[in-house]
């Protein structure tokens, strides 16, 4: 293409750095400018993208009229002004979620969106994934049945109390609300009805796992189970994570541990495996996706504003359940302390994932 989208990143945390790294490994996509207020993550950016404008300030991305998209990589609670800012200035938006602090700012935020003549995509990463298409492909060529329960579990050594996620909010909301996406994804049908029940692991105020169980309006039956609990001071890291779809005729199954996915497909039909790289956060497809639908006019896949507020709110409602029903505590202040020394350890000073660690973020 003769030109290319032009793209101004608000944020050069983790997410930030992996986005404009796919944008620039993409033929859609000019990295014009980055805005951070991180003295460090500022000088980073000039190294890495020595052709991007830095700024410590995010007003001359909104005013210059040659960028076509933002990139808000911030956290929740910076995202709404952002986001009214972007549209205000004609510009197309790609967000991390969620896309506020709280459902009612991010409903009225849809709202806006929605009514604005501009594309939000919000980065609800598992649309993206080629292992979930491979089993929506099978579940509606009728291999299983109909389905009838949707199991998601993703456990991990993830991210820790004081380790900079309030705004998101527990990680039921903050990874979560993924999950609870992805089972309204598969059920094709809204949430009503649900029952959680969480643990206050190491003595902390919120429970650091839940599981949630419950109903969508055409019968679908799912329970859906996420913490950051799992394995954090074992000698090797462990993960847990997989979805069943189970049908009246058979199973549609994943399994992935970060490096690697595999799919199993129980059919009437057909029975195969399919092992493939996991591809972490898909987050080149979402770029190319997006810029693709930028050019053409119309959104050709990518997960939206709504997707994201329906998410939050439902994973906010069975977190609130789920400490309604009196959460029990197990282990110390003292262990979550030596868990923090220990990854504190495995960070470098920009906040950066040791080689070969996956303990940092995992949501």
């Amino acid at each position: 293409m003769s030109k290319r989208l032009r793209a101004g990143i608000l944020g050069y945390g983790r997410m930030g750095r992996s986005f404009v790294a796919a944008m620039r490994e993409s033929n859609l996509w000019e990295v014009a400018a980055i805005y951070d207020i991180c003295p460090p993550a500022l000088a980073l950016a000039r190294k890495q993208v020595p052709t991007a404008a830095i700024y410590d300030s995010p007003d001359a991305i909104f005013s210059d009229p040659s960028i076509d998209a933002v990139g808000l990589f911030t956290l929740a609670d910076a995202r709404p002004e952002q986001i009214r800012r972007a549209l205000a200035n004609h510009k197309h938006v790609l967000a991390e979620k969620p896309l506020a602090a709280d459902v009612d700012t991010e409903w009225q935020l849809a709202r806006e969106i929605e009514t604005s003549e501009r594309f939000v995509a919000v980065n609800l990463f598992n649309r993206n994934a080629w292992y979930h298409k491979d089993l929506q492909r099978f579940i509606a060529d009728g291999e299983i049945g109909d389905l009838a329960v949707i199991r998601i579990c993703h456990m991990t050594p993830g991210h820790m109390p004081q380790e900079g996620h309030d705004p998101e909010g527990p990680p039921f909301h903050d990874c979560g609300m993924h999950y609870v996406d992805v089972a309204r994804w598969y059920a094709k049908s809204e949430y009503e009805t649900w029952h959680a029940q969480g643990i206050r692991m190491w003595g902390y105020k919120d429970p650091w796992w839940v599981q949630a169980h419950g109903t969508f309006a055409n019968g679908v039956v799912f329970d859906i189970t996420q913490g950051f609990i799992y394995g954090h001071l074992s000698k090797e890291q462990p993960h847990n994570c997989y979805v069943d779809a189970i049908g009246t005729k058979g199973v549609a199954r994943m399994r992935h541990d970060f490096t690697t996915a595999t799919v199993e497909l129980y059919g009437i039909h057909q029975t195969w495996q399919k092992t493939a790289p996991f591809n972490d956060k898909k987050l080149d497809v979402m770029v190319d996706v997006f810029g693709r639908s930028i050019l053409a006019g119309k959104n050709l896949g990518f997960p939206q504003a709504r997707d994201s507020v329906v998410a939050s709110e439902v994973s906010w409602a069975m977190l609130n359940d789920a400490i309604a029903n009196v959460p029990p505590v197990r282990g110390t202040p003292q262990e979550m302390q030596q868990i923090l020394e220990h990854r504190r350890r495995l960070v470098n000073g920009f906040g950066l994932p040791v080689k070969n660690s996956q303990l940092v973020e995992t949501r």
